[in-house]
């Protein structure tokens, strides 16, 4: 992108080592989907506390770090020089670690965790390695396993079934899932391909206002960073009114 700003996203941190890490996980990203776990817990009549937290972890083995760490292979899309067996090696043994937790999970919830311990990895593998020929790598399979499954999961490690409110707040998650990546999209096209654009506008008083690509993006991004603090702040308010 044109400007000063060439970073693979606006997360990103300059330099390689160990801080590679951060930008691999997403972080604004990985809370924002760690919300739904949260906000789909404190739906259910009770919250056990440590269900919710082994629920988190789950998710954050699985997508904080199975799934970006599996994304990064394609193309490389954040830059990082991390060795691509290091990257598989990680993605493995955290994607274990989160079908490990939920089969502990299983006999405290009961077997209806299992459909969703299976789901989650079919989620995982079939849209960051695009497997079926890209078949699940569109925007409503990233809406529907990044956005409403975490709800859906959460409240049934609570609750061992599925209610109506549940399924209302999940549907609600795949919207705002599939939003972010309706602006994500084109957000990553222009912050990483773009070499120069302009477009102008005219105006009705016969005035033109030419956009780069900066003006392009910088809308895109504020809302994707509003959207997933506001989220991750909804979460911690609903977390403290349930268990403080």
């Amino acid at each position: 992108m044109t400007g000063g700003d060439h970073r693979p996203a606006f997360y990103a941190v300059r330099g390689g080592g160990l801080a590679q890490w951060w930008t691999l996980l997403h972080p604004p990203y990985t809370a924002w989907h760690l919300s739904y776990v949260v906000i789909g817990a404190c739906l259910a009549p009770r919250v056990d506390a440590g269900r919710l937290y082994a629920t988190l972890l789950a998710f954050l083995l699985a997508v904080g770090f199975a799934a970006h760490l599996l994304d990064e292979l394609h193309g490389r899309p954040l830059r990082t020089t991390v060795p691509s067996a290091v990257l598989v090696a990680v993605s493995a043994v955290t994607l274990a670690g989160a079908v490990g937790l939920g089969v502990a999970g299983v006999g405290r919830v009961g077997f209806a965790l299992i459909p969703f311990i299976v789901a989650g990895v079919v989620l995982v593998l079939g849209y960051d390695l695009e497997l079926l020929g890209g078949r699940l790598h569109t925007t409503a399979a990233f809406a529907a396993g990044w956005g409403a499954f975490p709800v859906l999961t959460a409240y049934l490690a609570q609750t061992g079934g599925l209610g109506l409110g549940a399924v209302v707040v999940a549907a609600a998650a795949f919207g705002l899932s599939w939003a972010q990546r309706r602006l994500s999209t084109p957000a990553r096209l222009l912050r990483r391909h773009v070499v120069e654009a302009s477009a102008d506008l005219v105006l009705d008083d016969g005035r033109v206002v030419r956009w780069d690509a900066a003006d392009l993006l910088r809308p895109l991004e504020q809302a994707l960073r509003a959207l997933s603090w506001s989220m991750v702040a909804l979460a911690a308010g609903l977390a403290v009114a349930r268990l403080g």
